[in-house]
C-alpha cells in the first residue's frame, strides 16, 4: 500500500499545472531536437538549463527529463525518411527503416517507431517504481569505501563499452577526473591548478564543458557536412501509417524483447542505450527464421531496436536516482543539474525527496503519453522541420549556446570554456576519442575524492577497508575484471591487426 500511496503522491505533483506545462514543453523540444539531425539531446539540455534556475527544483527535472526521452522519439524521424540518424542511438533504425521508407512504407515504419518507443518506456517506468526503492534501501548500507567503489565501476564500464578504443575511453576518463580538480579542496580550502586566474576558483563551469563537447563540437564537425533537403509531408498521411495484421502481430515480441534487454541494459551504469539498441537488433536478427530479410525493410529491425532504445533511457534513471551513479553522459548532466539545484541524488534521496521522486516517476507516464499524442499527428511538420537550412539553423544554436552559458553566472570567461572546450570536442571526433567518459569523469571526480578521504579517515589510512568489506570488495573484483577484459580486447584487436597486415603485405609481395 505505500507502493501506491507514494505513487498517488508523485500524480498529484505531476499533474499540476506548471508541471504539466513543462513537461509538454520538455518533450516538445526533445522531440524537435531527436528530429533534426546532429543536434542532440545533450545540447537541447545544456541549453535549457540556465531556464531551470528559475523554476522549482522537481518542474526543473521534469522538463530537462523530458527533453531527454523525447529526444529518443524524434531521432527515428529524419532516420526513416532521410537515412540520418537524429541521435547515435537511432542509427540502427536506419538500417531497415530508410528501405521501408523508399518501399512506401514511411508511415507504417513512422507509427511503428512511436508504438513501440511508448510500449518500452512504459515498462521501464513500471520497472522503476518497483526496484528503484528496493535498490535504495540496500544501497543505504553502503559507505564512503562501497560508494567510491561503485563510482569507479561506473567510470569503468563508461570507458571500457564506449565506442572506439577503450584505452582511449580510459584516457578521457582521467582527463575528466583531472579537470575536476580544478578548484577549492573542500577539505583543505586551498586552491588547485587555477594558475592565478580568480575564475576557476570555484572550478570549471558543468554547462560550459558539456555545451562545448556536445554542442559546439557538433556544429563545427557537420558545418559544410550536410545538405539541406526537401521531403513532401502530403506523402505522410494516417492511413499510410496503419500496418497490416501481420504486420502489427510480428512487432508484438520483437518489441517485448527489445524492452527487456533496454530495462536490463539501461539499469547498469555507465552503459547507456546505445549498446542496448545495438544488442537488440543483434538478437532480433538471430532469433527470425530468416535473417536475410534484415536491411531490407524489416519490420521488426525497427520494433527491437525503439522498443530497447526508449526503455533503455527509462532505466538509465535507476542507478541516477537510487545511487547517484549516471547511467550515461546525459543521466550525468542531470546529475549535475540536479547537485546545481541543491539535491543530491543517492539512497536518500527517495526518503528526504519523496515527492520530487515520485513526481519525476509520475512524469515520465504522463510524458509519454503527451509523445504518443504529438508524434502520430504531428509527423507532417517534423518533416518541414527537416528542411530548416544548416547556415541558418547552426548559426542561432551557437548564439543560444553563448547566452545560455554566460546566463549561468554571468561570467564572460565561461564562453570563452566553451569555445575551448568546443575546438577540443571537434578534435576528439576527429582522432576517435569519445566526450561522454571525459564528462563522466569530471562529474563525478569531486564526489569520488571526497568518498576516498572519507574512507581513509575511516580506516585511519588503511587502503584494505576497499577489499575486507564484502560489498566494496565484490566492486573492486569487478572492476578488475573489466579492466583485464578491456586490456585483453586492445592486446587482441592489436594482433589482428598485425596479421591482417602481414597477409595483405604477403598478397601484395
Amino acid at each position: 500500500m505505500d507502493l501506491f500511496s507514494n505513487i498517488a503522491l508523485g500524480f498529484e505533483r505531476a499533474l499540476s499545472l506548471d508541471a504539466l506545462a513543462f513537461c509538454f514543453l520538455g518533450v516538445t523540444i526533445g522531440t524537435f531536437v531527436g528530429v533534426l539531425p546532429g543536434v542532440g539531446a545533450m545540447a537541447a539540455v545544456a541549453l535549457c538549463l540556465p531556464i531551470t534556475f528559475y523554476l522549482d527544483p522537481t518542474v526543473a527535472l521534469i522538463m530537462l527529463a523530458g527533453i531527454f526521452y523525447g529526444a529518443q522519439y524524434g531521432s527515428s524521424t529524419a532516420s526513416i525518411l532521410l537515412n540520418v540518424p537524429g541521435t547515435v542511438t537511432a542509427a540502427v533504425t536506419c538500417i531497415d527503416g530508410y528501405p521501408m521508407a523508399k518501399q512506401g512504407r514511411a508511415g507504417v515504419a513512422l507509427l511503428v517507431t512511436t508504438i513501440t518507443s511508448f510500449v518500452g518506456g512504459s515498462i521501464a517506468i513500471v520497472l522503476m517504481m518497483l526496484f528503484t526503492p528496493l535498490i535504495a534501501r540496500f544501497a543505504l548500507r553502503f559507505s564512503s569505501a562501497e560508494y567510491f567503489m561503485i563510482m569507479l565501476l561506473g567510470l569503468i564500464v563508461a570507458s571500457t563499452i564506449s565506442r572506439g578504443s577503450p584505452l582511449k575511453g580510459l584516457a578521457m576518463v582521467v582527463v575528466g577526473l583531472a579537470l575536476g580538480t580544478i578548484g577549492i579542496d573542500i577539505n583543505t580550502g586551498a586552491l588547485r591548478f587555477t594558475f592565478g586566474l580568480l575564475e576557476l576558483s570555484d572550478g570549471l563551469s558543468l554547462v560550459a564543458i558539456a555545451m562545448g563537447l556536445f554542442g559546439v563540437a557538433e556544429v563545427l564537425a557537420s558545418v559544410g557536412s550536410r545538405h539541406n533537403v526537401h521531403v513532401d509531408p502530403k506523402t505522410i498521411t494516417f492511413s499510410s501509417m496503419l500496418p497490416s495484421r501481420n504486420e502489427a502481430r510480428a512487432v508484438i515480441w520483437p518489441t517485448l524483447r527489445g524492452t527487456m534487454i533496454g530495462s536490463g541494459i539501461g539499469a547498469l551504469p555507465g552503459s547507456g542505450a546505445t549498446i542496448a539498441t545495438f544488442l537488440a537488433y543483434a538478437v532480433e536478427k538471430r532469433v527470425a527464421k530468416d535473417p536475410s530479410r534484415f536491411g531490407r525493410g524489416a519490420i521488426e529491425g525497427i520494433a527491437a531496436p525503439e522498443a530497447a532504445n526508449n526503455s533503455a533511457v527509462q532505466s538509465a534513471f535507476i542507478p541516477t536516482l537510487s545511487l547517484g551513479i549516471p547511467g550515461d553522459a546525459l543521466m550525468a548532466f542531470l546529475l549535475g543539474a540536479m547537485m546545481i539545484h541543491g539535491i543530491t541524488p543517492g539512497p536518500r534521496f527517495l526518503v528526504e525527496q519523496p515527492v520530487m521522486f515520485w513526481g519525476l516517476v509520475a512524469s515520465f507516464w504522463i510524458g509519454n503519453i503527451l509523445l504518443l499524442v504529438l508524434n502520430i499527428p504531428l509527423i507532417g511538420l517534423w518533416v518541414r522541420l527537416l528542411s530548416i537550412p544548416y547556415n541558418i539553423l547552426y548559426p542561432v544554436m551557437l548564439f543560444f549556446i553563448c547566452i545560455g552559458v554566460y546566463s549561468v553566472s554571468n561570467e564572460v570567461f565561461d564562453i570563452y570554456v566553451v569555445i575551448i572546450f568546443g575546438v577540443i570536442g571537434y578534435a576528439m571526433q576527429k582522432f576517435g576519442y569519445p566526450p561522454a567518459p571525459l564528462l563522466l569523469g569530471f562529474i563525478l571526480g569531486p564526489m569520488m575524492e571526497e568518498h576516498l578521504k572519507r574512507a581513509l579517515l575511516m580506516s585511519r589510512g588503511d587502503f584494505a577497508i576497499f577489499w575486507e568489506r564484502p560489498i566494496s570488495a565484490t566492486l573492486l573484483a569487478i572492476t578488475a575484471l573489466m579492466l583485464i577484459l578491456s586490456i585483453r580486447s586492445v592486446f587482441r584487436e592489436a594482433r589482428q591487426r598485425r596479421i591482417l597486415q602481414a597477409e595483405e603485405a604477403s598478397h601484395g609481395g
